[in-house]
C-alpha cells in the first residue's frame, strides 16, 4: 500500500520539480532581459552625456574660456565619442587662441592619423597654416568687440539690402579664421532672414559640405523656416545621412518646423532605437496625440510602447493614457499607463484613475494608482479606495501616502484610523 502510494505521488513530484525548473529558468530569463535593458539605458545615457560635453567646451569657446574648452574636448577625446575628430580640432582652435601653437598643431596631426576620411581634415589643414603663420608672434585673441561689430553691421545690412548681405554672411561663414561663435551667429542672421534665398543658404550647410558642427546648427535653424520645402530638405538630409548626430538633430528639427508627419515616418520606419525614441519624444513635445496612438496601437516592443506613453504624458494626453490604462492587456503597460497619467494635471484624472482602482485585479497596478493619485494630491480619491480596500499591504501603501499629503481629508482619516 506504502508502495503503491509513493508511486502515484511520483508523477505528481516530478511535475512540481518541472514546474520549480521553469521557473528558475523564467526568472534567470527575466533577470538577463532586465540586466540588458539596463545596459542599453546606460551606453545611452553616456551618449547623451558625451553630447552634452561636447556642447559645453563649444559654449566654453564661444565664451573665451579656453582652458575650460580644453578640459570638456580632451574628456571627449579620452571617451572616444563618436566626434572625436571634431574635439581635436576645437581643442587644437582653444591651445592655439592661449598660444600653445606646438600643442596646438599635434592635436592637429592626430585628425588625419586616426580619421583618415574625416570631414573635420580640411579644417584642420587651414587651422594648421594659420597656427604656423602665427608662430613666434605674441598672441592676441580676437577681439569680441570687433566681432559683434562686424556682425552688426552685416545684420543691418540684411534689413535694408539683403542681397548685398548674404554674400557677406557667406564668407563670414566660409572662412576658417573666423570664431565658430562668429559662424554660428552668421548662420542665425542668416536664417533670420527667412527669404527663399536665405533658406537655399542654410539648406546647402545643412546638407554637409562644411564641417560637421556646422552642418548641424544648421539642420536646426533649417528647422525654423517651416514651409513646404524646408521639411522637404530636412526628409531628403535624414534620408541620405547615415550620422545619428545628423539624423538626431533632423528630428528634433521637424520638431521645430511643426511637422508631425515626417516625424511619425521616422519613428514607424527607423531601425535604430535611440532614434525612434528621439522621434516619439518630439511628437509628444508636438503634443501629436493621433500620431502617438496610432504608434501605440501598431507597436509590439514592451519598451517601445512605453516610451510612446512617455510621450503622451509629454503631450498632457489624459484622455489617452486613461484609453490605454483601462484596455491594456499587459499589466506592465497598465501600470506605466497609469503612472504618467498621475504626472498629468487635467480634471477628472482623479476621478479616472479611482474608477480604475475598484475594477483592478492586479496589485501592482493598484499600487501605481495609489501612487498617481498621491501625486494628483487628490486625498479625497486616495481616502476612498483605502477605506474600500481589503488587502493590507495596499492599505498600508495608501495611508503612508496619505501621511505625506498636507489637506485636511488626510489628517481626518489619519485621526480616526489613530483613534480606533
Amino acid at each position: 500500500m506504502g508502495a503503491a502510494t509513493i508511486s502515484a505521488q511520483d508523477p505528481e513530484s516530478r511535475m512540481d520539480r518541472a514546474r520549480e525548473r521553469l521557473e528558475s529558468a523564467l526568472a534567470i530569463a527575466q533577470d538577463r532581459a532586465a540586466r540588458a535593458r539596463d545596459d542599453v539605458d546606460r551606453a545611452r545615457d553616456a551618449a547623451d552625456r558625451l553630447r552634452d560635453l561636447y556642447q559645453r567646451g563649444q559654449s566654453a569657446l564661444d565664451n573665451r574660456q579656453y582652458d575650460r574648452a580644453i578640459e570638456s574636448f580632451d574628456r571627449v577625446i579620452e571617451a572616444k565619442a563618436s566626434n572625436v575628430d571634431g574635439a581635436y580640432y576645437w581643442k587644437a582652435y582653444a591651445l592655439n587662441k592661449l598660444g600653445r601653437r606646438d600643442e596646438a598643431l599635434a592635436a592637429l596631426a592626430e585628425i588625419p592619423k586616426q580619421f583618415p576620411q574625416s570631414r573635420w581634415i580640411h579644417d584642420a589643414k587651414a587651422l594648421g597654416v594659420e597656427v604656423r603663420q602665427a608662430a613666434g608672434q605674441n598672441v592676441s585673441p580676437e577681439s569680441q568687440a570687433d566681432e559683434d561689430l562686424k556682425l552688426l553691421a552685416i545684420n543691418v545690412l540684411m534689413n535694408s539690402d539683403p542681397q548685398r548681405a548674404m554674400p557677406m554672411l557667406e564668407k563670414v561663414i566660409n572662412d576658417p579664421k573666423n570664431s565658430p561663435g562668429l559662424k554660428k551667429r552668421a548662420l542665425y542672421v542668416l536664417a533670420m532672414n527667412r527669404s527663399d534665398k536665405a533658406r537655399d543658404i542654410v539648406a546647402h550647410y545643412a546638407k554637409g559640405g562644411s564641417n560637421p558642427d556646422l552642418q548641424l546648427r544648421a539642420v536646426e535653424y533649417l528647422g525654423m523656416f517651416r514651409t513646404q520645402a524646408s521639411r522637404q530638405t530636412l526628409a531628403g538630409i535624414y534620408a541620405a545621412t547615415g550620422d545619428v548626430n545628423v539624423k538626431l538633430s533632423v528630428l528634433r528639427s521637424f520638431m521645430f518646423s511643426r511637422d508631425p508627419a515626417d516625424l511619425f515616418n521616422a519613428a514607424t520606419s527607423e531601425t535604430n532605437p535611440d532614434l525612434r525614441r528621439e522621434a516619439i519624444h518630439q511628437l509628444g513635445i508636438l503634443q501629436a496625440v493621433n500620431e502617438l496612438g496610432r504608434l501605440y496601437s501598431a507597436e509590439p516592443s514592451y519598451e517601445v510602447k512605453d516610451a510612446i506613453l512617455h510621450a503622451l504624458f509629454i503631450a498632457q494626453a489624459a484622455g489617452k493614457l486613461a484609453d490605454i490604462a483601462k484596455s491594456e492587456n499587459d499589466a506592465r503597460l497598465r501600470a506605466s499607463a497609469i503612472r504618467q497619467l498621475g504626472n498629468v494635471r487635467a480634471d477628472k484624472a482623479a476621478d479616472t484613475l479611482t474608477a480604475m482602482y475598484i475594477g483592478e485585479p492586479d496589485k501592482t497596478v493598484k499600487t501605481e494608482i495609489i501612487q498617481a493619485l498621491w501625486r494628483q494630491g487628490a486625498a479625497q480619491q486616495l481616502v476612498a479606495v483605502i477605506r474600500a480596500e481589503k488587502d493590507p499591504e495596499l492599505t498600508k501603501e495608501g495611508v503612508r501616502r496619505l501621511g505625506m499629503m498636507k489637506s485636511k481629508e488626510a489628517t481626518d482619516y489619519l485621526m480616526e484610523l489613530i483613534n480606533k
